[in-house]
Parts: structure tokens; sequence; C-alpha cells
């Protein structure tokens, strides 16, 4: 009867209890997620907030209000702004609006796992189902994403259209001819592949993966029709916001300006250092040869081009900043290890020696920045809870991804998108902050193993009853 009722219901009791839980965490620490209060400082990024304030009252996108910009980019911004001109700038409209975010994702992620994996495993259930079920049991009681997805940050949404783009594609190359309604899924595809751009122009090269994904089912022709259309769609998306930028800044910008501040952050002579000692290197200090200038065009070239430089002329140290960077990135452990507090500031000495000073003038560590000191309930229970609950579900990933290694035609989806975001930020600077949201599909392979173990016990289970027949 139990079991009856949990397999008929279990994709509405995981998000059941995704939504209790969210809701549950977002009420009992006020203290730490009422911003509209006034008596919490924002935890997660001031900037789209100040986005979001500045477009509802100007109708400009801009960091300064009524001066247009391309600094960020916008997509969570006027996401935000929409909230607070429907419910105004309140943290609880905030925590539930990104809640939804999370169950769209949690039931994406539920077919995603019943779309690959499609074997029976009772009469009324198949693998994907209950593979569904786990991984998204599993996201919806993951410590971190809980409490990062409650704070003022875009990635409850940017984790909600990665999770769209995956199962667009399951269902485009499912598709056994190519018709109507296989184009309008592959248009769809595209607007939401240049949508994502709009919020973090990261998949991109899972799309170029995903490729490889579809030859191993598809012909070459059969592939081309079918993301042709992607790529193409998905880059006239972003043609609008392409010119706007062009017209602002005199120059080509894709999405925003924080490209080359973040390739010079993960590749200058501080990275590894600062690494190394615990820290995350959006304190790296910029080098000195920096334009004279406010011009965020202007800085955002220079800044790449001294990132790129410090690769081309320090190419015996490459292999070393690529490992630091893997480690930092799949570390168990949430990274960074170490956070300033106010007052503080980085400086790497002459002998590379990395120090804490005290600059009571320093402006880029807040109260909410350092909230994460080591008396605080976060570092003290947190950190713990997050190496028992990552570290073990990380672990049998790898399990899961040696028991379905047979299955390798459809699974390689999964290793492409950890293949893809992986490279990502080995080019860029890594944390746990932006691994974690691919973690839910890490947690399939996870996943994986445990549905493997329940179907070795059925079997069990039958065996004695078709022996007594």
């Amino acid at each position: 009867m139990l079991w009856n009722f949990i397999n008929r219901y279990k994709l509405l009791l995981v998000l059941l209890i995704a939504l209790v839980a969210r809701m549950g965490i977002l009420l009992a620490f006020p203290s730490v997620f009422a911003f509209s209060s006034g008596e919490t400082e924002i935890h997660g990024s001031v900037a789209y907030d100040e986005y979001a304030v500045n477009l509802l009252e100007t109708g400009v996108y801009g960091r300064q209000a009524g001066v247009a910009d391309s600094i960020l980019p916008p997509l969570y911004s006027y996401v935000l702004a929409g909230l607070y001109a429907i419910a105004g700038r309140d943290y609880i409209a905030l925590g539930f609006m990104h809640t939804l975010f999370d169950l769209v994702a949690i039931w994406l992620l539920f077919d995603i796992s019943r779309r690959l994996f499609r074997r029976q495993l009772t009469a009324d259930s198949t693998w994907g189902d209950w593979i569904g079920t786990f991984s998204g049991l599993f996201f919806a009681l993951y410590p971190y994403l809980i409490f990062q997805n409650l704070t003022l940050i875009d990635t409850p949404l940017w984790i909600m259209i990665m999770h769209l783009f995956v199962w667009l594609m399951i269902i485009l190359r499912d598709r056994e001819v190519f018709d109507r309604n296989t184009l309008l899924i592959a248009i769809a595809g595209g607007v939401v592949l240049g949508v994502s751009a709009l919020a973090r122009a990261l998949l991109p090269p899972l799309a170029i993966l995903i490729v490889f994904w579809f030859l191993f089912r598809l012909s070459f022709m059969q592939t081309v029709l079918r993301l042709l259309p992607v790529a193409i769609v998905s880059v006239l998306v972003l043609v609008p916001w392409m010119i706007r930028g062009y017209e602002i800044h005199g120059g080509f910008v894709a999405v925003a300006l924080n490209s080359g501040e973040n390739v010079y952050q993960g590749n200058n002579p501080q990275t590894v250092p600062y690494f190394r000692a615990g820290y995350d290197v959006q304190w790296s200090t910029p080098p000195d040869n920096m334009p004279d200038t406010d011009d965020r065009y202007i800085i955002n070239s220079a800044l790449m081009q001294e990132g790129v430089r410090y690769l081309r002329e320090n190419p015996d140290k490459i292999p070393e900043l690529l490992w630091v960077k893997f480690w930092i990135y799949w570390n168990p452990q949430v990274t960074p290890l170490r956070n300033l507090r106010e007052g503080e500031r980085l400086q790497l000495s002459d002998t590379g020696e990395v120090l804490v000073l005290t600059d009571r003038s320093q402006t880029g560590v807040t109260s909410s920045n350092a909230a994460y000191e080591d008396d605080s309930l976060f570092n003290v229970i947190g950190r713990t809870v997050h190496i028992l609950y990552f570290g073990g579900l990380w672990l049998l990933s790898f399990v899961g991804l040696w028991l379905s290694r047979r299955e390798w035609r459809d699974v390689s989806l999964l290793w492409f998108i950890q293949i893809s975001q992986t490279l990502i930020y080995l080019i860029f600077h890594p944390s746990t902050r932006y691994r974690a949201p691919t973690d839910p599909l890490l947690f399939i392979l996870s996943a994986y193993v445990f549905v493997w173990v329940l179907h070795w016990w059925l079997s069990r289970q039958r065996k004695p009853i078709e022996q007594n027949l």
C-alpha cells in the first residue's frame, strides 16, 4: 500500500520536500536572507539588485542610474526587476521565485533521467523513473544549493535554463523524422541557448560537444538538420543585445564586460598562490600598467590582454595553474576555503607569500562578503555537512559512471556537461559556486548506483518465486 503510494506520487513527493526545505530555511534564518528589512545586507550580488532597481526607476539597464552599460549579463536583473514590480523588493517573494525555479529544474531533472534510462525496472516503472526520483531528491535536499538559491543570485535561474536546454536537446535527438514539430523543438532549443547567454555565457561549449552526442545515434545529415537551426536561432536571439552593446561602447560586446576580468583573475602571478592559500582570486590586484580610464570596455580589453600575456610568457607555469584550478573546481570541500573579513585585503610578497593586510579603505569586502567567517554557522557546521553530502554523492558518481558504461551513447551527455563546464572554468577561475549548478546533473550518476542496487535486490527477490513455480 505504502509502496504503491510512493511509486505513484514519487515526483510530487520530491517536489514537496524541496518546497518545504526551502521555505523552512528561508523563514528560519531571516538574519541571513531578509535584506528587504534593511537590517541585513544582501547575500549574493548587490550589483544585480542595483541593476533591477535602476531598471524599474529609469527604464535603463545600468548600474549607475540612467546610464546604460553592459558590465554584467542582463537576464537575471530583468527577471528581478519584474519581481520587484509585482511583489516589491521583498526577500520572501525572491525566495519563493527562486524556489519555483528549483521546482521546475527538479521536474526537468526527473524527465531528463526518464528519457536517458528507459529500461524497465518493475512492471510499472523504469530505471529512469527512479534515477530521476533519487537525483531530484538529492537536489531537493542539497544544503549548498538550498542556501545559495535563497540569496539574491542568478544561480537558480541559470540551473533551470541549463536543465531546460539539456531536456530540449534530448527530445530533439529522439525525434525519428525531421518534421514541423522537430523544427519547432530545434527553434525552442536555439531560443533557450541564446537566452542562456544573457544569464551566463557558458552553454555554447556544451552545444559544441552535443554535436558528438547526436552523432552517436544519428547520421551526419540528421544531426545537421536538427542542430543548425539551434545555432542560427541562438545567434539571432543575441543580435539585439550585441547591437546595443556596440552603440554604447563603440565596439563588439557579445554579452557583458566581465570576461576580461575573469580571464585575468584566473591567469596571473597571484592566481596559484591565492588559491593554494585558500582564498578566491577575485581579490587579485590589477596589473600596474592598466590604462587610466573608467571606460569598462577599455578596462575589459586590457585585463583580457594581460591574462593572455601571462599565459603566453609563462608556458612552464600552465600545468600547475590548470591542476590547481581543476582541484579548486572539483574539491569536495567548499571553495574558497577562507574568506576575507571587512577591512582586509590580500597581497603577494616578493617571496611569493600571501599576506593578509588590514586596510580600512578596502571597499571590496563587506560584512555580507565575509559572512562565512571562522566562527560562523556555515564554517562550523556547513562545510562539514557539504563534505559529507556532496563528497559522498561525488564518489558515488564515479561508481555510477562505471556501472552505466554500456549505455555510453546516452550517458555521455552527462559527461559532456561536466567536461564543458570544467573547461570553461579552467580558462577563467573556479569555485564551488561555479560548479554547483551542474551538481544535480552529476547526481544522476550517483542515483544510478542506488537504482542498480534496487534492481539487484528485486532480481534476488524474483528468483525464489520463480524456483517455486
